[in-house]
């Protein structure tokens, strides 16, 4: 048999003119971007509703005892017999499975919680007087599962019974897609709210300068709408009963550009305040229990806004040496520009006696996503003598779920175990489980911290 030679050797440069077609101008990339969102319409479109909007699946009877509600599957059926004004589910044949929708579950779930066993955990723990945590998913490095991983830890918290608000930072939208929202323009994104959150500093340091005499900054127009934007007026439902979406779209990316603008015109905003201080004042960290911070592939004022205002850092990456090295810039990246935002706020703190600047973080944890553990264990257990603690020990396989989820724009728990088997979903989704109850034990050890700190902090009566 006659070796055959490698495809890039005898290329002929004629025929290759052949195929390359004429030179692209700007407008080709307009083309492109149409193509694209003819493609990605179409895609999106798989799992949607006929209104456009995506529904969630059904819950079966099976899903709902094994991971959902921490009851025997006998005394399930017992309970909806004897309550018929709970939601009793529907079958698709006479005797088939019942399937519950996600809103039923959850009002099955505070029924238990109610009416059950005291010894069982129907609802997760929940301090009350306590905010919501804000947990912010991170890494400069595109393509190592951050969107993914913000999007599973959602939907495991929903799962949970947690209320849960996602926020997309990053303009190219992904989480937004993955939630099916429909977000036109920059104006429903975060960025009316870190405007609105300069316009109020602007507005008060202009009240400052007219009391010195000095005229005062004028207000934009931009600046002047922001004003009456309200975090409310952003935050969308989803098709999950218990995730409200803030989404992200293109134009959010031109924060990047106006927030060093704003900046450089007042250097008293504190810009990394922003989205915390604005969060906080709509009560936003009132009404829900979690918030999903999906930031940019990138180190910029919209990524350090939401790591300013996480209580939990999350930093995905992939067991390769290429992403421990980036990761590793990242962090030190992650050291510099918060010193520099201390040592900057702190010569002047300490000039005028007032309480210095120090950012901190309830937990900061590394996450191996996309594991396959036959290539790439030696290299994970070397990242884990490196990091230590600092990288959870629990590794997110890569599974046949994963891209079944990618290939229909959804979640690993929006995949109908039908579509497999009950063993094989149960192997997929163990990976996911087992990260989000990693995450869960941070969660709940901060708001414990954060508890035993209030209780200690009352007066003795």
């Amino acid at each position: 048999m006659k070796d055959e030679q490698p495809p890039y050797f005898n290329i002929d440069p004629d025929r290759a003119l052949r195929d390359l077609g004429t030179p692209a101008t700007s407008a080709r990339f307009a083309e492109i971007a149409e193509a694209c969102a003819r493609g990605r319409s179409d895609l999106a479109s798989r799992g949607l509703q006929e209104g456009g909007g995506k529904r969630l699946r059904l819950f079966s009877t099976w899903e709902i005892t094994r991971y959902l509600i921490p009851v025997a599957t006998p005394h399930f059926r017992r309970v909806l017999k004897a309550n018929p004004d709970l939601p009793q589910g529907r079958s698709e044949t006479e005797s088939g499975a019942k399937w519950f929708t996600l809103d039923e579950v959850l009002r099955l779930r505070a029924h238990f919680a109610a009416e059950g066993s005291k010894s069982k955990e129907y609802l997760p723990y929940r301090p009350e007087g306590l905010p919501a945590k804000m947990v912010a998913v991170a890494n400069f490095k595109g393509g190592v599962g951050k969107t993914s991983t913000a999007a599973h830890l959602a939907m495991s918290a929903a799962l949970d019974g947690y209320k849960v608000l996602v926020i997309d930072l990053d303009s190219q939208g992904s989480m937004t897609s993955i939630f099916g929202g429909q977000i036109e323009d920059e104006w429903q994104t975060v960025f009316p709210l870190l405007a609105r959150h300069y316009g109020e500093y602007l507005r008060q340091d202009n009240q400052r300068r007219m009391d010195r005499g000095d005229p005062p900054q004028p207000l934009d127009d931009t600046l002047s709408e922001a004003l009456s934007v309200k975090a409310g007026d952003l935050i969308k439902p989803t098709h999950w009963p218990n995730i409200d979406l803030i989404g992200a779209q293109l134009n959010l990316y031109w924060s990047e550009f106006q927030i060093p603008v704003w900046r450089m015109q007042a250097r008293g905003w504190k810009l990394w305040d922003a989205l915390t201080e604005v969060l906080e004042a709509d009560g936003v960290l009132d009404d829900y229990d979690v918030i999903f911070l999906d930031t940019p592939p990138a180190l910029g004022y919209l990524t350090i806004n939401g790591l300013s205002a996480a209580d939990i850092l999350l930093v995905p990456l992939g067991a390769s040496f290429l992403e421990f090295d980036s990761t590793g810039r990242f962090f030190d990246m992650l050291h510099s520009t918060f010193a520099s935002i201390e040592d900057g706020e702190n010569v002047a703190a300490r000039a005028l006696g007032q309480p210095e600047l120090s950012f901190e973080w309830d937990a900061v944890r590394a996450v191996i996503t996309r594991y396959e553990g036959a290539q790439q264990g030696e290299l994970a257990s070397l990242m884990q003598a490196y990091l230590g603690p600092v990288l959870a020990p629990e590794r997110q396989d890569f599974t046949a779920l994963i891209g079944q989820a990618g290939e229909q724009v959804s979640g690993i728990y929006e995949a109908d175990y039908r579509d497999f088997n009950r063993e094989t979903y149960a192997r997929g989704r163990a990976t996911f489980d087992q990260t989000y109850a990693a995450f869960k034990r941070l969660l709940l050890a901060t708001w414990r911290r954060d508890e035993l700190a209030a209780k200690a902090a009352e007066p003795a009566e």
